[in-house]
């Protein structure tokens, strides 16, 4: 058999040429690459990146993005885009920083930085508030500690309920001794929450009574020879409390006022009154001209406090006859009516700059000067007034 001729080793890098098939096809056409590419030396490969084997596709750069100049190379990802948006929309200029990237206009809530305390279980639950304590028809609380022993003391009024702290029960048998005409009843200070005003100071003690019978003007004056006060609308019960405390305190006769127009019978003005309502007397009249009328057919005196009299006080109060004070309210004064009939207006000597005073302040004065020259009254354990704390 005879051998194939030895082959002739081709340039460095190119293949050996296949042997030709049995057939005969193919022979003198090698497969592969031309002889121009067999040719040329094989390149060195680079050193791969530590991370070649990882990433494969890093190693190959971009042609269009390496080989284009500066100037005509896109900005963008692709060639419409001329400056890359920085936020979500083309409208944002810039991101907003930290983890809320919502926008200035966003309608939903923004989240606090801190979360809100969880509310612990064990935690103390607050208190319920005490339910109110409505007051009997027909009665009035009476609190504080001068009106409550002074309505005790009354045998006009009807008590009702007596409640009491420790402290205040300790107190008040120093001014009225036992027994009292009703039973007390020992309590704490939030108790007396439940059916007194939040503003009213109770001293500890509240009398739950009804309210006195009003007295008939001619019944009034017939049991004291003092002055007559008069009040032409004045119906802040504080006012007319404090001016029943200066009623007490000069001696006065009554305290005539309006059915209308006028303060009822309350807590406030019995503790306004401080003990004085027990004390002085109150005359309801219909009509205070007529009251004003059956006072002159008595022998009284009538003399009207407005700004513009010609005389004062002093110069005009009788010392020989009985007087009576009519006092308007600090803002009308007195009304029309009242002035046509009084016998006088009178007026208080007071500064040039002072255009007039509190309706309680004027009646003081008014009755200090007419009782100035009259004998002093007893003493009233009603003009002290010892504040207790609430």
């Amino acid at each position: 058999m005879r051998k194939p001729p030895p082959r002739r080793p081709g340039p460095p890098g190119s293949r050996p040429p296949k042997a030709a098939s049995p057939s005969g096809r193919g022979e003198g056409k090698p497969r592969g690459k031309p002889p121009a590419a067999r040719e040329q030396p094989r390149a060195t490969p680079r050193a791969a990146a530590p991370d070649s084997a990882q990433h494969p596709r890093s190693q190959a750069p971009r042609r269009s993005d390496q080989d284009a100049p500066e100037a005509s190379r896109p900005k963008g990802r692709d060639t419409g885009e001329t400056s890359r948006p920085k936020g979500r929309d083309a409208g944002e200029t810039s991101r907003p920083k930290g983890r809320d990237r919502r926008g200035m206009n966003d309608p939903r809530p923004k989240r606090s930085a801190e979360p809100p305390p969880l509310p612990s279980r064990f935690a103390p639950r607050p208190a319920a508030p005490a339910e109110r304590e409505a007051t009997p028809p027909g009665s009035i609380w009476i609190h504080g500690q001068h009106a409550v022993a002074a309505a005790l003391a009354n045998p006009r009024r009807r008590a009702r309920r007596l409640l009491l702290t420790a402290e205040a029960a300790a107190e008040l048998a120093k001014r009225v001794p036992k027994p009292w005409r009703c039973q007390a009843e020992i309590v704490d200070r939030i108790r007396f929450q439940t059916f007194l005003p939040e503003d009213a100071v109770h001293q500890g003690a509240a009398l739950l009574a009804e309210p006195l019978t009003p007295l008939a003007l001619e019944q009034a004056i017939a049991k004291s020879d003092g002055p007559v006060l008069l009040l032409d609308q004045v119906t802040d019960p504080r006012n007319v409390g404090a001016i029943l405390r200066s009623a007490a305190a000069f001696g006065a006769a009554c305290v005539v006022m309006q059915d209308r127009n006028a303060p009822p019978e309350t807590g406030a003005l019995a503790r306004a009154a401080s003990g004085a309502l027990e004390v002085v007397p109150i005359a309801r009249e219909v009509n205070l001209s007529r009251a004003i009328v059956a006072l002159q057919r008595a022998g009284f005196w009538v003399l009207g406090l407005a700004g513009e009299g010609p005389r004062t006080i002093a110069e005009a109060v009788p010392r020989d006859r009985r007087v009576a004070l009519v006092l308007g309210a600090e803002d009308a004064g007195l009304r029309r009516l009242q002035r046509e009939t009084c016998d006088e207006l009178v007026r208080l000597p007071m500064a040039p700059g002072v255009e007039s005073l509190n309706v309680a302040a004027a009646a003081a004065v008014a009755l200090y000067e007419v009782a100035r020259d009259r004998p002093a009254p007893e003493s009233l354990d009603a003009s002290e007034d010892e504040e207790m704390p609430a």
